[in-house]
């Protein structure tokens, strides 16, 4: 019987010898990344058999790997899920797949000429600078490249990873629909969690989270600001913001109904979402992203009804007391109050700051945090201050010189979709489209300006892959005109058989 046992096991190592010494080296390899850096480490060893797998299946179903970023991108700060690998690291997993299969498929599908644009340009401003504050030792610590590349991935490269993979992988007016059909059930998705947080209740996830916030709850526990599936209520509310803005413009300027109504639904309930939140910057963006499409909507048509509605949106939070009995309008309308205690608690933060970064000009460095600087340093209160803003948090971490070459490069992107929408389109819808992103990006900018929102999930691949959508449909758009004339046409059909169906009972 033991003869057997060793004749087979002896068979089996003849067969699988190659498989089983990978397998234990890699046990090896887990067991001293574990004592050595940790169970992080530890847990991406063990994974590295299904990564493997997984890139295997991402090169033979790239959409599906697409598809999937935009899924995990949505719900990486939902409250229930605990990753135990950095936040991050999925997202640029999969980015980097992408352009991994884009790069080994560019004979097959070449769209890199689709990438050498004004946004490309600007983003390489950025990441330039970016990699030059590697350099940057403004704290007498040394150079952490650790710390930089931390900072400097979200900050900067980031962008260049969701730019290049959204400018490759929308190449059809297919894709595109699709993509704005997934944006709007994940969004509607978002507004169903806020209702059921606020008529069934919390898990016990986001239960913690409340009770470790007391800006979530206001006025002794009678206001709460809902999160939804966000990391807090003010990346919530900016975001569902600029997310309305962009599909109460589609909703408007497309020629098929059943997408007007889906989308046009999909603003107006979503900006219920953002009333849930209690985020008073909301407010701005939501205006001014609707403000900006009176600019490029190239329509009086639509322009003028704009206006007004705009105008009288506006107008009944600051001049009337409409809707005061429902305490989210209340707080909405107090961002219209320039003695806020919030706000100016605010601008006495920066008044101090300025102090400090009057001898930074450079900033205190990328990927200075307060467990990189040092209590006795002279600016440890830079590095450990709440900045409240993205725009206040890159002007510490850059100083002068990086926020000046961060906004030149915002307005660089913004504006050369701005005139691709303007000048380069001739399509109505597909204008509807590129001004919607376009809006939606200045939206979610100003939601910077007032909160740490733009490099938060979903934000980063959302905003500013929508804009590097909008520098390809130029590319798209001679496809986009057959495609939907075939839409119109179904459209019309279905519309003809009706009237004819309805007549006939008439008879």
């Amino acid at each position: 019987m033991s003869s057997l046992y060793s004749n087979r096991l002896t068979e089996y190592s003849h067969e699988n010898g190659g498989r089983v010494l990978l397998l234990f080296l890699l046990f090896l390899l887990a067991i001293y990344e574990f004592v050595t850096a940790g169970y992080s480490a530890f847990t991406i060893v063990c994974l590295s058999p299904a990564i493997v797998l997984f890139v295997y299946a991402a090169f033979r179903w790239r959409m599906f790997t697409f598809w999937t970023l935009i899924f995990v991108n949505y719900f990486l700060q939902m409250k229930d899920i605990h990753l135990p690998v950095p936040m991050s690291l999925p997202n640029e997993m999969l980015q980097i797949v992408l352009l991994a299969i884009a790069i080994v498929d560019a004979r097959q599908s070449p769209h890199f000429e689709r990438c050498a644009n004004f946004m490309l340009f600007a983003l390489f401003i950025w990441c330039g600078f970016c990699t030059l504050e590697i350099l940057n030792d403004t704290c007498n610590l040394g150079i952490n490249i650790a710390a930089w590349y931390q900072g400097s991935r979200l900050m900067a490269f980031q962008l260049l990873y969701i730019f290049l993979v959204f400018s490759i992988y929308i190449s059809s007016p297919q894709i595109l629909i699709r993509y704005l059909y997934i944006w709007a059930g994940l969004a509607l998705f978002t507004v169903f969690w806020t209702y059921k947080q606020q008529y069934i209740g919390f898990t016990s996830a986001e239960a913690r989270f409340m009770d470790g916030n007391p800006t979530h709850v206001l006025n002794a526990g009678t206001l709460v600001r809902y999160f939804s599936t966000f990391s807090d209520a003010a990346n919530y509310g900016c975001n569902a913001a600029s997310t309305a803005v962009a599909f109460i413009i589609i909703g408007i300027t497309t020629k098929i109904r059943n997408n007007k109504l889906f989308f046009l639904l999909t603003g107006v309930a979503v900006i219920w979402g953002m009333f849930a939140s209690g985020t008073r910057t909301a407010i701005a963006c939501l205006g001014a992203g609707l403000i900006a499409y009176i600019f490029l909507s190239k329509s009086f048509k639509i322009a003028i009804p704009f206006t007004i509605a705009v105008v009288f949106f506006t107008f009944i939070l600051v001049f009337t007391t409409i809707g005061q009995g429902n305490q989210q309008i209340r707080r909405m309308r107090s961002a219209f109050n320039k003695g806020d205690a919030s706000a100016k608690a605010r601008d006495m933060n920066k008044d101090a700051m300025r102090k400090y970064i009057q001898d930074a000009p450079w900033g205190i460095g990328i990927g200075m945090n307060p467990d990189n600087v040092p209590a006795n340093n002279k600016y440890n209160l830079l590095a450990k201050v709440p900045p409240d803003s993205d725009y206040v948090f890159i002007w510490l971490r850059t100083g002068p010189i990086g926020i000046t070459v961060y906004v030149i490069t915002m307005l660089m992107m913004l504006v050369g979709g701005c005139y691709t929408v303007l000048f380069k389109l001739k399509n109505k819808s597909l204008i509807g489209i590129g001004a919607a992103f376009c809006c939606a990006f200045i939206s979610i900018q100003l939601g910077g300006y007032g909160n740490q929102v733009m490099m938060q999930f979903p934000n980063g691949l959302i905003f500013y892959g929508g804009l590097s959508i909008v520098y390809i449909l130029p590319y798209l758009e001679p496809e986009w005109i057959k495609y939907e004339e075939k839409l119109i046409a179904k459209q019309e059909e279905r519309k003809r058989l009706k009237l004819e169906k309805k007549l006939a009972s008439r008879v």
